[in-house]
C-alpha cells in the first residue's frame, strides 16, 4: 500500500500512523538502520508486543517494510516513504516539492489573520 495519495484518506492514514510518540521514535530508529522487534523494544522501552502493534500500523500506512532473516523479521523505513510523506505535506499545504504555491486570485478580498499581520509588517 502506498504511504500517501492526494486523497484525504491516504493523508489521514499517514498522519494517524505518526500521531503516537512511540511510532515516531520507531521510525527515527529505523531511518538509521534495520532492526528487529526485540531491538526496537529495548531501544524504545516498551514491550515487544507493543512494538509489533506499532509496526503493524506503520506497515499498513506504507512507512516501514519487513524483511525475514532466518527466525527474525527485520524492519526498515520503506524506501519511498520519505518522498511520499513529503508529497503528502505538499498536497496538504498546496506546495509542489516544497516550493510555495503562488496565489493567482484572492478569495473575495478576505485574508487569514496571519496574512493580515504580515501585510502590516508584524511577525506571525
Amino acid at each position: 500500500m502506498a504511504p500517501t495519495s492526494p486523497h484525504p484518506e491516504g493523508l489521514a492514514r499517514v498522519f494517524r500512523a505518526l500521531s503516537a510518540e512511540s511510532r515516531v521514535r520507531i521510525v527515527q530508529l529505523l531511518a538509521r538502520r534495520t532492526l528487529c522487534v526485540t531491538a526496537l523494544s529495548n531501544l524504545v522501552g516498551i514491550s515487544a508486543g507493543a512494538v509489533s502493534q506499532h509496526l503493524r500500523i506503520l506497515k499498513d500506512a506504507g512507512l516501514v517494510e519487513a524483511d525475514r532473516r532466518g527466525y527474525f523479521i527485520h524492519y526498515c523505513v520503506a524506501p519511498e516513504a520519505l518522498e511520499s510523506v513529503r508529497d503528502a505535506l505538499g498536497t496538504l499545504f498546496g506546495t509542489a516539492r516544497g516550493k510555495p504555491r503562488t496565489r493567482t486570485r484572492k478569495t473575495g478580498g478576505k485574508r487569514c489573520a496571519a496574512e493580515r499581520r504580515n501585510a502590516r509588517g508584524r511577525r506571525t
